[in-house]
């Protein structure tokens, strides 16, 4: 099964990285985001590509300027997150064959976005826009935009935001928070990867 999950693991290590995404994996989501104001995050990418590659989507977050986008282009990655909507971040990425999923609030936002070729939507912080804020946007939106809550959305809460309107999420400190071990990766993933497929199937 296919999830709409990225994995954000903010504040990630090189020398650890590999066996939480390896955990990640197994637990089933597959799509991994390393943030750029993570320890040496290009290292920690350029690993995740050398052994997962074939299995996973592996990318960057926080990515703000389009020479981020030309080094991770170059390295294989394959989809580049930004909390902010900068039209030549977006258009770089979307030239170089990479999914570009940046960060909006308004419908202004969002449109600017989609223009400048947008894989899809990040609303954050999620927190503040609510599923009813991200219903009112979607009604607006052009139809089979993907729309993505990260910041507020979680295990607690996927069904209501799925009822609003997102078809995916992106999850940071549920499922990583730095220097929390393997096993609780393993474990937190679980529970995310449980309440998703629930609230999809329910």
């Amino acid at each position: 099964m296919s999830r709409n999950i990225i994995a954000i693991l903010r504040g990630v290590k090189p020398d650890e990285v590999e066996a939480h995404v390896e955990a990640l994996i197994a637990a089933g989501v597959t799509v991994i985001e390393v943030p750029l104001n993570s320890p040496e995050p290009f290292d920690s990418i350029e690993r995740l590509i050398a052994r997962f590659g074939g299995q996973a989507k592996i990318g960057a977050g926080t990515v703000l300027d389009v020479a981020a986008v030309e080094r991770l282009s170059k390295m294989g990655a394959a989809i580049v997150v930004s909390p902010n909507a900068d039209a030549d971040v977006i258009a770089a990425t979307r030239a170089a064959g990479m999914e570009s999923w940046p960060g909006v609030f308004t419908p202004t936002e969002c449109f600017s976005a989609l223009k400048a070729g947008a894989t899809g939507l990040k609303f954050f912080p999620a927190t503040l826009i609510g599923p009813a804020g991200l219903a009112a946007i979607k009604a607006v939106m052009p139809k089979g935009t993907p729309l993505y809550a990260v910041g507020g959305a979680g295990a607690d809460n996927f069904a209501e935001w799925l009822k609003a309107g997102a078809t995916g999420f992106g999850i940071g400190t549920s499922i990583y928070k730095p220097g929390q071990s393997v096993e609780m990766t393993a474990a937190q993933a679980a529970r995310i990867v449980a309440a998703y497929d629930a609230a999809v199937t329910g």
